[in-house]
């Protein structure tokens, strides 16, 4: 593209439409808010609903499986937990790789959707699994959590960059705030439903042990499916952005209508067999995507998404997927008989009412502290906080670790901390490395950027949980010993989190276009027109060669 140059002739319409593209994305960049807005972050935050929901209902799943199938053990043995836990990262960091790429590929609106459909197949498939003589049943429901987390992956970047490309300007950082602190909502609902759950089968429980818990954690992982069912079809009905129509498959003029229908609320229509005109205009591929992020403006920016996304994540589900084992090696909760059925109700009791406490106590109000922060103090300023303050966090829960073992009031201190930890990590990196890969690269490679971001996020995340499962015992100090040194690690990250969000841009109240640093008057080049026959793209003056 670099050796083109546009005809005469077709330089003043190539001017006209180029006008026309910035003016469609002034008119979104400035749209006052409205019900479509307030849709979009429905239908995407009920994903991130059932994606958190999913993700970790397995930490309380993970204690009743230990009672049913490892003799009334509180865990499953070591490689058998971190196989289960495991498996939806991986498959998140697949997904969100496969997906990212697919969605600038084909389009947002055509893979919107397919991810759910993929979570609630392997939802149901996991209420569903049994064991038999050639495989155990965490094998069975380490394939499906590794399918579920490939559509959980593909939830990340589709639903970032869907919001981002409609969001207006002043708005969009809250805007793609609401649709992620929707993960907290489904983290609590999780502890809630695993809450009511042991509490309606409490008398089975007591008198029937492990056979009464079987049925406990089948309801509780298989109720994730609902509100996914629930939003399919909004999502299969979401209209195309606007942004993927005009600088991916370059029709602006569909691109200017499609802007008037969202703005106005009608709906969204596209004739299949209208003349369409083609522009020509920065296209991706691996020599131009070599080629944008060669340059240390644009290469920083990813790496600072990337990292900053691990480097989080190692302690987010460091401590996400292991709640149940660390409140159980602090003794959160009364104590029942150990190998009774009435010990065997107070561990789950006490693993899920501890889980809404961490919720309601951290979680959920971090992700809306920095909801009402997010567009006028800015991204970068909530990252840096939550990376310098966890770092803080994590060095009194870690070096103070065994002291909070001693007492009930330093187990409270120790359980207000983590409640700590869980609101700084929402307030800070945890909802600005959703948000800020989903603004700061061109349209061409908006979800493919955010894709690379939050799979190296999800390395982390089984980084975390591979060292969590194989040091948590290690040392002279017994089962959980080691645990207060990797909180210490967990401070180490948090630490260098911060020097990975220096090399980050500030993007609020700034365009999509601003952001992706590339000139925008001339962005569209030159016209080819072309019509759509049998679904198939065929350049005007070939079609009408052909016809004659």
């Amino acid at each position: 593209m670099a050796d083109y140059t546009p005809s005469a002739e077709k330089t003043s319409e190539a001017i006209t439409l180029d006008a026309r593209r910035r003016a469609a994305l002034a008119e979104v960049d400035s749209a006052k808010f409205s019900w479509f807005h307030v849709k979009a972050v429905l239908v995407a935050g009920v994903g991130f609903f059932t994606d958190a929901y999913d993700i970790f209902a397995i930490s309380i799943a993970a204690t009743m499986l230990g009672l049913v199938y490892n003799n009334g053990n509180t865990t499953l043995g070591t490689n058998a937990d971190l196989g289960i836990k495991v498996a939806t990262p991986v498959g998140t960091l697949v997904g969100q790789l496969v997906f990212g790429w697919l969605a600038d590929l084909v389009g947002r609106k055509r893979m919107y959707g397919v991810e759910l459909m993929i979570i609630i197949v392997a939802t149901f498939g996991q209420a569903l699994s049994a064991q038999g003589p050639a495989v155990t049943i965490t094998g069975v429901i380490v394939v499906w959590r590794f399918i579920m987390g490939v559509g959980i992956g593909g939830d990340y970047p589709l639903s970032a960059v869907i919001t981002s490309e409609f969001a207006a300007t002043r708005i969009r950082g809250r805007m793609m705030c609401a649709v992620f602190a929707m993960q907290g909502f489904g983290n609590f609902a999780a502890a809630v439903v695993a809450t009511v759950v042991v509490v309606a089968y409490k008398p089975y429980i007591l008198s029937s042990g492990a056979e009464a818990v079987d049925y406990t954690w089948r309801l509780l992982i298989g109720l994730g499916c609902v509100p996914a069912v629930i939003a399919l079809y909004f999502r299969l009905t979401i209209p195309e952005t606007p942004r993927y129509t005009m600088d991916i498959e370059r029709n602006v003029v569909q691109a200017t209508s499609d802007v008037e229908q969202f703005l106005e609320n009608k709906p969204y229509h596209a004739d299949p067999d209208a003349i369409v005109q083609r522009v020509q205009a920065p296209r991706a591929s691996r020599r131009d995507f070599i080629a944008y992020f060669s340059q240390w403006k644009n290469g920083k920016v990813l790496l600072g998404t990337a990292y900053s996304w691990f480097a989080l994540d190692i302690a987010f589900y460091g401590l996400g997927f292991n709640s149940s084992i660390v409140l159980t090696a602090i003794g959160f909760g009364t104590p029942g008989i150990p190998g009774t059925n009435d010990g065997m109700y107070q561990t789950l009791y006490n693993v899920s009412t501890g889980n809404i406490i961490l919720a309601v106590g951290g979680l959920i109000p971090g992700y809306w502290a920095a909801f009402f922060l997010v567009d006028s103090w800015g991204r970068k300023p909530l990252q840096l906080t939550g990376f310098v303050v966890l770092t803080a966090i994590f060095c009194a829960m870690g070096f103070g670790y065994w002291a909070m073992e001693t007492s009930q009031a330093a187990k409270s201190a120790f359980v207000w901390l983590y409640c700590m930890a869980n609101f700084f990590e929402n307030f800070g990196p945890n909802t600005t490395t959703f948000i800020i890969p989903g603004e700061a690269f061109p349209t061409r490679y908006r979800s493919t950027a955010h894709g690379i971001s939050a799979a190296t996020g999800k390395l982390g995340a089984i980084v975390a949980q591979v060292g969590f499962s194989q040091l948590e015992s290690i040392g002279t100090n017994g089962k959980n010993g080691w645990i207060g040194h990797i909180l210490e690690i967990f401070a180490f990250f948090m630490f260098t989190g911060v020097f990975s969000t220096l090399l980050l841009p500030e993007t609020k109240q700034q365009t999509l276009e601003q952001l992706s640093n590339e000139e925008q008057i001339g962005f569209v080049q030159d016209v080819a027109p072309v019509r759509i026959e049998g679904g198939i793209i065929v350049p005007v003056k070939h079609y009408e060669a052909g016809s004659a």
